[in-house]
């Protein structure tokens, strides 16, 4: 069984070839969102019609910018794993909005999820089971108690406010990033209210669903882990089944 807790810094290396992924094995991909204008129009050809016009409503370039490096690469990365070109990838979409591949069998078993945050993002791709990943930059004025109480369980804000000051900010992106990830994985949005669920927060606890007050059988279906994109970031992968085997890949868009 994967541990959650990393003995050492996380290292994030340039991609095998050819790309390999079975089992239980999860792969996670950063990939830095800061393309020169060269590759975003690369980037760009790769796109389907709707996400062209979703990323023309962006009011700053720079998001659009972004926008265009995240998908683009996340087409070009299951290009890869689809061994077919970008640009054929088709997707459908849940009734919270969480993307599938459509298409031929091999594509089904494909399960992946995207999050963005800052200058990076974080995708992570498994076969024939449900994930969900998120990445979020640490920010000071979203961590504050006020939002704990709106977002999180009486469990985590008990959890939360034992810790002390200095302590509070990570845990509290350490908190966000797992319940995020996991709703993700289930494809529910926030359908589900994040008060009906607990995850640790704790410094140097084990990422893990700590109880689900809708099905308490959950907490054995899932497991969640910790994740350190860089320096001023917190991620977090939720996988329903266990995780043999994870490999951190670096793709720059």
């Amino acid at each position: 069984m994967f541990s959650s807790q990393q003995p050492e810094p996380i290292r994030w290396s340039e991609p095998e070839q050819p790309l390999s992924l079975g089992g239980d094995a999860v792969h996670l991909w950063r990939i830095v969102l800061d393309a020169p204008r060269i590759q975003l129009e690369r980037l760009w050809t790769f796109l389907s019609g709707d996400e062209r016009q979703r990323a023309g409503k962006f009011y700053f370039h720079r998001d659009r910018n972004k926008y265009v490096a995240a998908r683009g690469s996340l087409r070009e990365i299951l290009g890869r794993y689809l061994m077919i070109p970008p640009g054929e990838i088709s997707f459908v979409y849940g009734d919270h909005g969480k993307p599938a591949i459509s298409g031929d069998r091999d594509a089904e078993t494909l399960e992946f999820n995207l999050s963005h945050s800052g200058e990076l993002a974080l995708f992570g791709v498994t076969r024939g089971r449900k994930i969900g990943v998120d990445v979020e930059r640490i920010v000071d004025r979203r961590a504050d108690e006020q939002i704990a109480r709106r977002f999180f369980s009486m469990h985590e804000v008990r959890d939360y406010l034992s810790l002390p000051r200095e302590q509070r900010k990570e845990a509290f992106f350490r908190c966000w990033t797992r319940k995020e990830s996991y709703i993700k994985a289930r494809g529910e949005g926030l359908s589900r209210p994040l008060e009906q669920f607990d995850v640790s927060l704790k410094p140097g606890e084990q990422a893990a669903l700590l109880e689900s007050r809708i099905d308490s059988t959950e907490t054995k279906q899932w497991t969640l882990s910790h994740v350190d994109p860089a320096d001023g970031y917190v991620g977090a992968v939720a996988v329903c089944g266990q995780i043999s085997e994870v490999c951190y890949w670096e793709w720059i868009a």
